[in-house]
């Protein structure tokens, strides 16, 4: 069975699913559904689900089933995994596959629990859980089957990722329960105390996609948006800079780079002295945000540079990782 049956990587993350074999990235969806209230049936999943939000009547709920990268309802996300492992398996059960999930560092054995019972009842043969951060050096080919330190911080949707890694291993991490929908959260929050206008997540996640900065830009960009007056409930456009953007992630950034500083200080002296001459590496959506390795260079003092495939190491990673379990199963999560 085992020769007829796929080796499959999963990126289970709080923003998007995405999932791998061997040789490509097979399906990319965000991670949310939507939900018949009565009778708890889907309506639907990924894309069509997100085009949903905040535009469908009460008796449908649109919903993220993981919060800050962990499971938040088991049921859906069991759902959700059925579904999307049936779109890259096909629907015959005869040859299920093996599959490789990626989990927060430092999550509570209850957490672990859920995302393996999940992921099997979704139809899988066997499943392992690998660490984020450990899929993401895997997946960007950082040489951690050396005993000299590599570091990565993975800013992810729903939480943040540091780590220092060497011989297969974390030697010290830290995972932020703060990602990408905080920085989101925070611009939605600028947007109402300076303006009196409130705008949805959706729109705050446009603004700092377009023209978003983690430190002041040469360039000075603006972008206009429609929300909702808070005094008359009725719409108002409101017009943002990229500096405004700056002011509005100051806190949010703050933490990761509190969050950075945190793992050097717990990190051997000497692996730090090989982290200066590599450098960081920087994954997840969040790596995105124009400046962020400028901000992280000058807050902890060390190179920080932008990886190739920010957006899908984690899922290739997590696949690849099948080719070396023997010395990596060690430190793997036990379930």
């Amino acid at each position: 069975m085992a020769l007829f049956s796929k080796d499959l990587g999963i990126d289970l993350g709080t923003m998007f699913t995405r999932i791998a074999d061997s040789a490509q990235v097979l399906l990319e969806e965000p991670t949310i559904v939507a939900i018949e209230v009565d009778d708890q049936k889907m309506v639907a999943v990924g894309m069509e689900a997100r085009d949903m939000f905040g535009k469908v009547p009460e008796s449908i709920e649109v919903a993220r089933p993981l919060r800050n990268g962990v499971i938040a309802d088991y049921e859906i996300s069991e759902t959700l995994l059925q579904y999307l492992l049936q779109r890259v398996s096909g629907s015959m059960r005869i040859f299920r596959p093996r599959v490789m999930i990626s989990v927060p560092y430092g999550v509570t054995s209850v957490e672990r629990r859920a995302v393996y019972e999940a992921v099997m009842e979704a139809g899988s043969r066997e499943a392992f859980l690998i660490q984020q951060p450990l899929a993401a050096a895997i997946g960007i080919d950082l040489p951690i089957n050396s005993p000299s330190g590599n570091m990565l911080i993975s800013l992810g949707g729903g939480c943040t990722e540091t780590a220092v890694m060497a011989m297969y291993g974390i030697v010290a991490a830290d995972t932020l329960r703060a990602g990408g929908m905080d920085l989101d959260e925070a611009i939605v929050n600028y947007v109402r105390r300076k303006y009196g206008v409130v705008i949805g997540q959706a729109t705050a996640e446009q603004l700092k996609i377009r023209i978003g900065a983690a430190v002041p830009q040469d360039t000075e960009n603006s972008m206009e948006v429609q929300g909702q007056d808070q005094v008359t409930g009725l719409p108002r456009p409101v017009t943002l800079t990229t500096g405004e953007i700056v002011e509005a992630l100051q806190e949010p950034l703050k933490q990761i780079v509190e969050s950075g500083r945190k793992v050097l200080e717990k990190t051997p002296p000497e692996l730090v002295s090989d982290i200066i001459d590599r450098g960081v590496a920087l994954c997840g959506g969040g790596a995105l945000l124009r400046g962020v390795d400028k901000l992280l260079t000058k807050s902890l003092g060390i190179p920080a540079y932008l990886v190739d495939n920010p957006l899908t190491c984690v899922v290739q990673g997590a696949v690849k990782s099948f080719g070396m379990l023997n010395v990596i199963r060690r430190n793997l999560p036990q379930v």
